[in-house]
């Protein structure tokens, strides 16, 4: 007697259609209307978290600077008090205005990002304007330096000139940090790449630089 064998049924498997993103088959790049910026503006933002680890590590830095100049101050025999360079107080307006332009940038910027062509320019000029006024400020602190050297205080002068150089060094080197993020978000701006995002995480850290240097020269005009 045959044994009929029945063929096993096909099972119909149904795929979804391939949506077109006009990068052929990349998703997630480019849409199929080419709209760059809307991928660059609703984009998984990168690692954010990063920036402010580095505001914390700074803080903390600071903070044990800070405890270094009380310890030393209530030890010493050697503290002498020093009048400020004076430019310190034009160099304190320079940084605050540059916020104040960044963040001027930053709504013109949302405006370009939500379809205003017309605020590409306008968003420009302003971060070239936060850009020069951050370089003024770095040569303030420059002129600083020169002012107190003029007066004969160095770096191992005393404790007061070494806190001094100290602080407004790191600092410096800090806003220079700042300084490359906004040639870079400037550099992205102009190739209509930006990322909201990245604009936001650098507009943190130079406001966090200009609220660290106001902390810093009240620090400095208290104790030394």
């Amino acid at each position: 007697m045959a044994t009929t064998v029945q063929e096993p049924r096909k099972t119909e498997v149904r795929r979804r259609p391939a949506r077109n993103s006009g990068n052929g088959g990349w998703r997630n790049l480019v849409p199929a209307d080419g709209n760059l910026l809307a991928v660059e503006e609703y984009s998984p933002p990168p690692s954010s978290s990063a920036i402010w680890v580095g505001i914390a590590a700074i803080t903390m830095s600071f903070a044990a600077f800070t405890s270094a100049l009380i310890v030393r101050q209530g030890s010493s025999t050697d503290w002498r008090h020093i009048t400020l360079p004076s430019i310190l107080y034009v160099s304190t307006l320079v940084l605050l205005a540059s916020s104040v332009t960044l963040e001027v940038a930053r709504r013109r910027v949302a405006a370009f990002m939500g379809g205003l062509k017309s605020q590409v320019v306008s968003s420009e000029r302003w971060l070239y304007m936060t850009l020069s006024l951050g370089l003024l400020f770095v040569v303030a602190q420059y002129a600083a330096w020169l002012q107190l050297r003029s007066q004969g205080l160095y770096l191992a002068t005393n404790p007061n000139s070494s806190f001094f150089y100290v602080f407004t060094a790191v600092h410096a080197v800090h806003v220079s940090g700042g300084l490359g993020g906004l040639v870079r978000v400037a550099h992205k701006l102009h190739k209509s790449v930006l990322r909201r995002s990245t604009l936001d995480a650098t507009s943190y850290y130079w406001h966090f630089m200009g609220v660290l240097w106001l902390y810093l020269f009240l620090l400095l005009w208290l104790k030394l």
